[in-house]
C-alpha cells in the first residue's frame, strides 16, 4: 500500500490549523520561494503573475523526480498553502487601506530543496512559460520567531474584526506588536477562494511580537 503524501498542514497543525482564539507560537525557520511586489492585490496583474510564478516553480519541484532530477531525500508531498507578508514603508499598517501596501507572496518548500534544485526549476519553467519573469522569484530561509496567530473564518473583508482579538491578546500578555516597527502582517491561505464559500474560508493571521 502506497504511503500518503506528506501534508504540512496536517503534520504541523500548530502552524497551519490554529483555533479561532489567539495563541502565542515560536515559528521555526522555513525555506520558501518568494516574490515581492506592491499595491492593492485586487485586480493587480503583478500579483496574479507572482502567484502563477510561485505555483509554477513549486509544482516543477514537486514533479522533479519524473523529470529525472529526483533530489536526495525526496519524498511525496502536498504543495503547502500560499502565504503572504504585508506591510507599508511608513505610517500605520491598515487592512482597509491597500494602495500603499508592499507584499511578499510565498510558498514553503520541503527540506530537500536547495538553491541548485530551485535554479533547475527556474530553467525548466522558463522553457515552459517564457513570458513569466522567472528572475523575480527567489529561494530563501525565513525567520519569524515569536508570533501571535489566530484562525480567521470568513471573507478577507472581515479580518479587522478577528485582528481585534489578536490586539487584545497582545496587550493582555504584555507583548509588543512588531508590525508597527518593521514587522509584517502574515496571512496563510488555507482555503482556495475559487472553491470555498466566503463565509467558510480559513485564513491564518499571524503577527510577529516581542516581550516588553
Amino acid at each position: 500500500m502506497s504511503q500518503k503524501p506528506f501534508d504540512y498542514k496536517k503534520e504541523y497543525k500548530d502552524l497551519y490549523m490554529p483555533k479561532d482564539k489567539p495563541v502565542l507560537i515560536d515559528v521555526p525557520d522555513m525555506n520558501f520561494i518568494m516574490v515581492d511586489g506592491s499595491g492593492d492585490p485586487n485586480d493587480n496583474p503583478d500579483f496574479q503573475q507572482a502567484i502563477e510564478l510561485l505555483y509554477g516553480l513549486s509544482f516543477t519541484i514537486k514533479m522533479s523526480k519524473k523529470k529525472g532530477k529526483q533530489p536526495e531525500g525526496y519524498f511525496e508531498y502536498v504543495v503547502p498553502p500560499l502565504e503572504g507578508l504585508w506591510w507599508i514603508d511608513e505610517g500605520v499598517f491598515s487592512l482597509e487601506v491597500r494602495d500603499n501596501w508592499k507584499w511578499t507572496v510565498m510558498i514553503r518548500q520541503p527540506e530537500f530543496v536547495d538553491q541548485d534544485l530551485f535554479a533547475w526549476a527556474q530553467s525548466e519553467l522558463k522553457k515552459k512559460k517564457p513570458e513569466l519573469p522567472i528572475e523575480n522569484a527567489r529561494f530563501e530561509a525565513f525567520h519569524e520567531g515569536l508570533c501571535v496567530q489566530i484562525m480567521h473564518i470568513g471573507p478577507y473583508a472581515t479580518e479587522p474584526e478577528t485582528m481585534k482579538k489578536v490586539e487584545a491578546f497582545i496587550a493582555e500578555q504584555g507583548l509588543r506588536d512588531k508590525v508597527s516597527s518593521g514587522g509584517k502582517h502574515h496571512e496563510i491561505y488555507i482555503s482556495d477562494p475559487r472553491r470555498c464559500k466566503p463565509e467558510k474560508m480559513k485564513t491564518v493571521l499571524r503577527h510577529p511580537v516581542e516581550r516588553i
